[in-house]
């Protein structure tokens, strides 16, 4: 973890939850990959221009652009939401809010993942359906229980294997349910669907800020962190939660066509 001014500084409030929670010294403060949390005023100074991170995103544009097996308006989306979530200033508000950093969870793993997924050809996943939605599940847990998620903000190698493990777990996920069958491929989205919201309804009622790093920078957003807290289980709970039960819903439709066309 790296160290900046003294939190005294900040405010007794601040000074005040760090004491309660025993958590940091009063000589620490998070300084994640996206950098120090924002105020509300400079946000939209905070691009990140990491050139590892855009010869990356450059690199990966041109492959799939190169590439004849790729359904590009998919792949160009899904190329824009990760611009969004590691170079714009987006990246940066995670820093500050807890409810940010579940956003950008939930675009990675619902957004970026499956448009991958459905722009690449079809293709079936080692291990099957079962195991890639369990892996998911389990990765997704891990990375929001508090020491994880604490260790992933203090590192730059533990926070991007906390965003690798996150997207590649949800798009072999996404991918198995593409090629599985459409009884199955319900099954593991709703299954996704459940872990979702009970992991963001026990962050909505937990009766305490869990998150160390997010200590500071909710108070500048008008959140306390517990606030800042609850929010992000919500949008886990309802939006998060609702992304799977939508695409369930789809494949259900889906088989319900094919079964009147087999019928009829």
């Amino acid at each position: 973890m790296r160290k900046g001014t003294d939190p005294g500084a900040i405010g007794s409030a601040t000074v005040g939850i760090f004491e309660r929670r025993g958590a940091l010294d009063r000589t620490t403060l998070w300084i994640p990959y996206c950098g120090a949390a924002p105020i509300p005023g400079d946000l939209w100074a905070r691009w990140n221009l990491d050139p590892f991170v855009l010869a990356a995103l450059m690199l990966t544009l041109m492959a799939g652009l190169r590439s004849g097996q790729v359904e590009r308006g998919r792949f160009l989306a899904a190329v824009a939401m990760l611009a969004l979530l590691f170079v714009s200033p987006f990246c940066a508000l995670t820093s500050a809010l807890f409810s940010a950093r579940t956003a950008h969870h939930l675009v990675l793993t619902a957004f970026v993942a499956p448009l991958l997924a459905a722009a690449l050809p079809p293709r079936r996943m080692p291990g099957g359906l079962a195991l890639w939605t369990g892996v998911h599940a389990a990765t997704f847990w891990l990375w929001h229980a508090p020491l994880a998620y604490d260790a992933a903000l203090s590192n730059d190698a533990v926070y991007w294997t906390m965003q690798s493990s996150l997207g590649l777990t949800a798009f072999a996920m996404w991918r198995a349910v593409r090629t599985a069958p459409l009884t199955s491929g319900i099954a593991a989205l709703f299954a996704t669907m459940v872990q979702m919201g009970l992991l963001g309804a026990l962050l909505t009622f937990a009766g305490a800020a869990l998150y160390a790093p997010h200590f500071f920078g909710p108070l500048a957003w008008g959140l306390t962190p517990l606030e800042d807290q609850q929010l992000a289980g919500l949008i886990m709970w309802a939006p998060g939660a609702a992304l799977y039960l939508a695409a369930a819903l789809a494949l259900l439709a889906r088989w319900f066509a094919r079964e009147r066309l087999a019928a009829a």
